[in-house]
């Protein structure tokens, strides 16, 4: 059967104004207009950074017992670190379907290389 939605559990949680905590989400494939149309949005055109924020908030469809049920910018934006670093990996992985290898680069002598993809999930 063909998956079209993810869940997951952040490895430390979103702590909402009210200081709950949410740590189990759902996200769904990416579609091109998800990677293209935020390119239009002044926060992608100032700060390229800004670009996951966008995309992560258009993708994850549910994270915890948020009140409106919508992922905003603002909610990506107060996710810890790692928090941010596992969805952009999950994102990842869910949406290179029939990918065995990435090209990668070393940050220190920026030499190129493939690495191999592990679909098991976790």
């Amino acid at each position: 059967m063909f998956r079209t939605e993810h869940e997951f559990e952040l490895p430390m949680g979103y702590l909402d104004e009210s200081g709950t905590l949410h740590k189990h989400g759902t996200m769904r494939l990416g579609t091109a207009g998800d990677e293209i149309l935020p390119l239009r949005d002044p926060r992608c055109q100032a700060n390229e950074a800004y670009l996951i924020v966008i995309l992560l908030s258009r993708v994850v469809t549910r994270l915890g017992t948020l009140e409106d049920s919508r992922v905003t910018p603002k909610v990506i934006e107060g996710l810890f670190r790692a928090d941010l670093a596992y969805l952009q990996d999950l994102y990842n992985r869910i949406n290179l379907v029939g990918k065995s290898t990435i090209e990668a680069k070393c940050p220190r002598c920026e030499h190129a290389f493939e690495v191999g993809l592990d679909d098991s999930g976790g």
